[in-house]
């Protein structure tokens, strides 16, 4: 993929820096389209600031993440997404209010960037009252308006997604699921089928293959026949996207929103990659080499290919990024802190929510000796 380069910008801030730039995007691979996104768009300086932030605080969550994993705060399973920050970011950038998401186990990520709080985030990993779901879902089970959360079983999202998409279609709301899995997940029979009812209804959904080049430990070429995804919807158009480069995901989504709406399903293919192992326990070097990851961090880094982008452009200069870091870190380690000492829910919480109106009075029978009074309406609102 060739760098981009900044065209001349055409205004400037009263700072100097410019207000908006036209830039170019890495060119897309389309399957049975002959048009697909453009690969210009212009970016005003409010919103590459945004997006340099929303990477950086997702890339330093995940580094929090993993020191309370070690720390052994964190328990169970921990899947981190560092290096495919672009991903969730330039996605979310171009969704409307009413379209939705659904993700892998993978869901660090897309969950900060569709509006839950770092704290949010972190204290759901370590299982208190101030996690998104209040402690109760962990690592791969975190939701929040519009976002239909992680999902633990491999390529269950998918039929999910197309399920919430049929929902679009039913509602006529006007939305597009977004339905996001792995490229090993890509091979699981429940793709297959979603993709052939999303295609015979017509479905506003997007199938979102994040590429990351290891199935677990398994590379591409080892684990599918075919490793051009964009194409296995055969009869439903699709798009490779460079998924390194927020730019091109966010055009690209803008497109498919577009084309959904009006023409039905997508498949895509975002071609990133994974810095750490598959998860915590796989520590990602007995199937690839530390070279290999030291050098996609060089060349293909999505934060660092975006902060030198945007100061070519002359919309930051390069103490403004720096100054990000500083903040991001700082923001980070407290809430990293409070994440750790925050208290648990009580055991009384285990069984709320099993219903929003719950028609047995005086708790749920056979699950628990608690009076839990159908849905509990007292208590904290979920942390976002």
């Amino acid at each position: 993929m060739s760098l981009r380069r900044a065209l001349p910008s055409l205004t400037r801030s009263c700072h100097g820096q410019a207000k908006e730039a036209t830039l170019d995007i890495p060119s897309y691979k389309l399957h049975r389209l002959e048009e697909g996104p453009p690969i210009t768009t212009i970016l005003t300086r409010d919103e590459a600031l945004r997006l340099y932030r929303e990477m950086v605080s997702i890339r330093r969550l995940e580094t929090a993440s993993a020191n309370l994993y070690k720390e052994k705060a964190i328990r169970g399973f921990c899947h981190l997404c560092s290096g495919q920050e672009a991903v969730y970011s330039g996605i979310v950038s171009a969704l409307r209010p009413q379209d939705t998401v659904i993700t892998s186990y993978r869901a660090h990520g897309v969950t900060h960037a569709m509006g839950v709080s770092v704290l949010g985030v972190l204290a759901e990993l370590t299982g208190r009252r101030s996690g998104v779901v209040r402690g109760k879902g962990g690592s791969m089970h975190m939701y929040t308006k519009n976002f239909y959360g992680g999902n633990g079983i491999v390529g269950a999202q998918v039929p999910l997604g197309a399920g919430i998409a049929f929902a679009h279609k039913y509602l006529e709301d006007g939305g597009v699921n977004f339905a996001m899995y792995g490229d090993g997940a890509a091979n699981q029979g429940q793709v297959s089928e979603a993709f052939n009812l999303a295609k015979l209804w017509d479905l506003p959904i997007v199938f979102v293959c994040e590429n990351n080049q290891y199935a677990m430990g398994t590379g591409t070429g080892r684990h599918a026949a075919s490793s051009e995804f964009y194409k296995r919807g055969d009869y439903i158009p699709g798009i490779e996207v460079y998924g390194m480069d927020v730019l091109a995901v966010r055009e690209a989504t803008r497109f498919a929103v577009d084309y959904c709406t009006k023409n039905g399903p997508l498949v895509y293919e975002l071609n990133t990659y994974r810095y750490h192992g598959h998860s915590m326990s796989d520590p990602g070097t007995s199937y690839r080499t530390r070279n290999e990851v030291q050098e996609q961090r060089q060349r293909r880094d999505p934060i660092t290919g975006f902060r030198d982008q945007i100061v070519d452009a002359g919309l930051v200069t390069p103490q403004e990024t720096k100054k990000i870091d500083q903040a991001v870190k700082k923001e980070v380690d407290v809430e990293m802190m409070k994440a750790k000492e925050d208290p648990e829910i009580g055991v009384e919480e285990l069984f709320y929510d099993m219903y929003h109106t719950c028609l047995q009075p005086g708790g749920i029978r056979g699950i628990t000796p608690w009076e839990l009074h159908g849905h509990n309406n007292t208590q904290e609102p979920i942390n976002q």
